[in-house]
């Protein structure tokens, strides 16, 4: 089996006494404060068979997931590879003219949009890394997301487009960012990109299994049994400390879709982001809210087996993830190292929510200053991202 479901989606007990108003806000119950029922115009269900998924639907319930490549499609791969290279082109101008899939890449069309409007996800396996030395494996893994996306974000003010994920104790601080880290983290939207896409180079000797929940499923719940935390999560006094600060809501109706965009860093802060103390702080009604949504999540989750070489895509607006925790082993085989990047595409991009352009507008601005590392860089004069969730 390639990945594993949490069981069928049960309401976890997320208390039913009056809740704080925020400290910013006069004190008054949810009922008094008017967040007993959904948010005008927001719908009472989400339509299943969408993104309205639980991990248990996989596989064995119908919905499939990973797609292996097939000997065809790994001769039609490096026919792609060989052809880019014979034009001597900078490998950061991979796209799908220049690396062409004629039989691979209708199906890469077709997971392109069952991630915009369907499951919101899809795994590409098959692709042997130890295979190919690293520029051709770059080349390989940009050709293919291509197909998926065309445009590429940057991830960082330093122009980064690949972020290395790879675990490192040399310091404290690196112990308390996620990126360095091998503890689990928590359900999270990465703060930009419609679809955060990883490539496997290697995997660790025990744990690391990406992990996702659709946010569909989650409001499904939710609208149904506490509307009131629906209506805490559309409100726009969350107060975002990053990458900068504003109060905006972290649940959005809007175009007809929901968009869900939160990490628990930029609220409470973390070792390697400690929140600054003159912010204002989450309200009882706020963590609650957080509490139930990570709740409910992993009621619904599933969690995905990962192989070396596997390319994992996820609709960053409409599915969260989250990681397990794990060990890396003595060989560089056996040590977790993934490679995000951040992808859009013109033709199937949904529209953004004004309170998040800004962060769509940094990572996809054309004239924007891009550098390529195919390696993590050593110490700490070159941070990949400067914030993380």
């Amino acid at each position: 089996m390639d990945f594993k479901s949490a069981g069928p989606v049960l309401l976890p007990t997320l208390g039913s006494a009056s809740i704080s108003a925020p400290e910013c806000g006069s004190h008054a119950s949810a009922g008094s404060e008017g967040l007993s029922g959904l948010p005008a115009g927001f719908p009472s269900q989400l339509g299943q068979g969408t993104f309205a998924w639980t991990g248990n639907q996989f596989d064995d319930g119908g919905l499939h997931l990973v797609y292996h490549l097939a000997e065809s499609d790994l001769l039609e791969i490096q026919r792609g590879k060989d052809h880019f290279k014979s034009l001597e082109l900078d490998g950061n101008l991979v796209d799908r003219t220049n690396f062409p899939l004629p039989t691979l890449g209708p199906k890469l069309d077709e997971f392109s949009q069952d991630i915009y409007n369907g499951k919101g996800l899809c795994v590409i396996r098959g692709i042997n890394p130890e295979e190919y030395v690293v520029e051709d494996l770059t080349i390989i893994w940009l050709g293919i997301q291509a197909y998926i996306a065309d445009q590429r974000g940057c991830q960082d003010h330093r122009g980064n487009m690949l972020v290395h994920i790879v675990a490192d104790n040399s310091s404290e601080m690196k112990l308390g960012h996620h990126r360095h880290s091998t503890s689990a983290i928590s359900f999270h939207n990465e703060e930009a990109g419609d679809v955060i896409a990883w490539l496997t180079r290697s995997t660790a000797a025990a744990g690391g299994k990406c992990i996702v929940s659709s946010a569909y499923t989650i409001y499904n719940v939710l609208a149904a049994h506490r509307p009131d935390i629906i209506r805490t999560l559309a409100k726009s006094d969350w107060p975002v400390a990053l990458p900068r600060f504003q109060c905006r809501p972290l649940l959005f109706w809007h175009d007809s879709r929901l968009i869900l965009n939160f990490g628990r860093t930029p609220l409470l802060g973390s070792p390697a982001h400690p929140r600054p103390s003159h912010l204002p702080r989450l309200s009882e009604r706020q963590r609650e809210a957080l509490d139930a949504v990570e709740a409910v999540a992993r009621a619904a989750q599933l969690e995905i087996g990962t192989l070396p070489g596997d390319m994992h895509f996820v609709n960053n607006l409409a599915v969260l993830h989250r990681r397990e925790g794990f060990v890396d082993g003595e060989s560089a085989l056996q040590k977790r190292h993934l490679v995000r990047m951040r992808l859009r595409s013109t033709r199937l991009g949904w529209d953004i929510p004004e309170d998040l352009r800004d962060e769509w507008r940094g990572a996809f601005d054309a004239d924007a200053y891009q550098t390529w590392h195919l390696e993590p860089m050593p110490g700490d004069a070159f941070p990949l991202r400067k914030y993380t969730n």
